[in-house]
């Protein structure tokens, strides 16, 4: 994906005859500022039944992907049948022309059948993760995560769809932006992961270990410093190997890697909201210089400290 930029968005959201109401409602809630144009569109006829017992109204057909810069399947027919062919075909035309595509949930398997997942990683519902890597052998399918971004982004079952969809979020309009949606809708705010844009299971905000917790909470008052995990296993009052496999069971991620996570978010906050110089930002976030973020930076979000902060920076609109 290219630098993200400071402009408006169309999104084509797609529904079908037995949606359930919460993955349909997931983009809405996330993508609901005035940049954001959203449009729900069916390859069905409307009104669409619901499993929610109610019945809604489309307005669009499948033609609204034709002007998408977003194109989202928030689902799919938990019997993962084959979708139509138009759908099919408008999926393709969609992506062959640069949208984002995202498929939340079950919503991977159509993707998959339109072939927009061969060669990819993905994931799916972790009930369903079996399915899609025998249906689709040329997609390598990660049961680990809670989303994926490999061009086409995909999420795992039900409340991972608003996690995949904020991590677009802080893609295009910044941090502090996904940051404050996240805290309307109550739920964290994730970090980014490794060149593929992946972010795994998120800190728990409590944990049943009240030390693990707070010594997690330590380190991310303290990002400049340096940390080994000896260390902080000694303040855990654990013993490293105790500590290690605690801490991959809650994150889901080394620590290495979640310490990096914290770093480059805390370095978008500062770019945001700061005049900090580049270099001083990399101390503060716990770079060290300014080479060391800025390649951090790239690997993580596809583009330079200045082109984010030039973006993002809240004086700059």
């Amino acid at each position: 994906m290219n630098a993200p930029t400071a402009q408006s968005y169309r999104i084509a959201v797609i529904a079908f005859d037995g949606i359930t109401p919460f993955h349909l409602s997931v983009p809405g809630m996330v993508f609901r500022d005035a940049a954001f144009d959203i449009r729900i569109c069916s390859p069905d006829a409307s009104p669409l039944h619901t499993t929610g017992g109610f019945d809604i109204t489309i307005r669009h057909g499948l033609s609204a992907l034709a002007r998408a810069d977003i194109v989202i399947l928030p689902t799919w027919h938990d019997d993962c049948r084959d979708a139509p062919p138009a759908l099919l075909e408008a999926l393709k035309r969609a992506h062959r022309r640069g949208a984002r595509i995202v498929g939340l949930c079950l919503g991977a398997f159509p993707l998959a059948q339109a072939g927009l997942l061969a060669g990819r990683r993905a994931t799916t519902h972790w009930a369903f993760a079996d399915t899609l890597a025998e249906r689709y052998p040329a997609v390598e399918v990660d049961r680990e995560v809670l989303y994926v971004d490999d061009d086409v982004l995909t999420s795992a079952g039900v409340a991972a769809g608003l996690d995949c969809c904020l991590h677009l979020l802080r893609q295009l309009r910044g941090a502090e932006a996904a940051n404050h949606v996240a805290r309307q809708l109550v739920v964290a705010p994730h970090r980014q992961g490794g060149q593929a844009q992946f972010i795994e299971r998120p800190v728990p905000v409590s944990g049943s270990d009240d030390r693990f917790a707070q010594v997690l909470a330590w380190v991310n008052q303290h990002l400049a410093d340096h940390h080994s995990i000896d260390a902080l296993a000694a303040r855990a009052a654990m013993s490293r190997r105790n500590f290690t496999r605690h801490f991959r069971d809650a994150t889901g991620t080394s620590f290495k890697q979640w310490l990096l996570n914290q770093r480059v978010a805390h370095a978008q906050r500062l770019l945001e909201s700061s005049e900090l110089s580049i270099e001083i930002v990399a101390q503060e976030a716990g770079f060290g210089s300014a080479l060391s973020l800025r390649q951090h930076f790239r690997a993580a979000l596809r583009t330079s400290p200045s082109v984010y902060r030039r973006h993002f920076h809240a004086s700059g609109g």
